[in-house]
């Protein structure tokens, strides 16, 4: 039997943010049985942490989608240091999980926040469209920019909110996914839509990584290292985030555990 949790990320309350699973372990496990275990959970992405022998306070952390293993996920991250804290007496301000991405540090703030110490990864501006992107998102964007997605900016929150793409077009551009974003309104500096069907997420609703690449963007589109965002896919999330020196940002949220339990898998 295998612990599980479900978390939902980046949210106060249940049943918005990011539903993301949580298998604490002892020892690792194959990596075919855990894709088995993302594809039947069905959510975004599932977290595997297992602690480093040795240390204290460290873990090593692999995320899966139910089609494909990724190699950086924001909110399952998140989760993950919810469950050590929350519900494993985890007695430490601060877990750091090593991932495919390097050390990722998540500390637990005074007010109940618990922040990502995550890498940057700044776009760069295309001078030429990918063939198809504007079909594929059925809307044509201000600017396209890449990093590990495609960035796509438009001028106003109410055009973010009206995409509805063409999945298996936005599967075929040969990025992980494809961040919508815009400007924000009432104190929120930028809002965003994630949607990254290519590894079996149609839309995500709310992404962690996604932001490693709005950080820097805003940061220097806005003049400023210190932001709030909101994700406005249909359950929605906020994040607080920050563009620090060295080539990190700061992503920070909430979780609420919505359900406990053990996964009836042999191992």
């Amino acid at each position: 039997m295998i612990p599980y949790f479900h978390v939902d990320a980046f949210t106060q309350t249940p049943f918005a943010g990011n539903p993301a699973g949580v298998c604490p372990l002892e020892t690792a496990l194959p990596a075919a049985l855990m894709q088995q275990i993302a594809a039947e959970n069905n959510l975004a992405e599932t977290a595997f942490i297992v602690p480093r022998p040795g240390t204290s306070g460290e873990y090593d952390i692999r995320w899966f989608t139910p089609a494909v293993e990724i190699d950086l996920c924001g909110h399952a991250t998140l989760a993950s240091a919810h469950v050590l804290f929350q519900h494993l007496n985890f007695q430490g301000d601060a877990v750091t999980f090593h991932s495919q991405s390097g050390p990722l540090r998540v500390s637990r703030e005074p007010d109940g926040r618990l922040t990502l110490d995550f890498p940057s990864r700044p776009p760069q501006e295309l001078t030429t469209h990918p063939t198809g992107l504007t079909d594929a998102l059925r809307a044509t964007p201000l600017h396209v920019l890449a990093a590990r997605d495609l960035l796509v900016v438009f001028n106003t929150e109410a055009e973010i909110r009206a995409l509805k793409p063409d999945y298996a077009r936005i599967a075929a551009l040969e990025y992980v996914g494809v961040i919508a974003t815009a400007p924000g309104t009432d104190g929120i500096d930028f809002v965003s839509r994630f949607f990254a069907p290519r590894v079996g997420v149609p839309e995500d609703p709310v992404t962690g990584s996604a932001h490693s690449t709005l950080i820097p963007f805003w940061a220097a589109k806005l003049g400023k290292a210190e932001l709030r965002a909101r994700q406005i896919s249909p359950r929605g999330g906020d994040l607080w985030c920050q563009l620090r020196e060295g080539d990190r940002v700061n992503i920070s949220g909430y979780a609420v555990t919505y359900a406990a339990g053990e996964l009836l898998v042999n191992t």
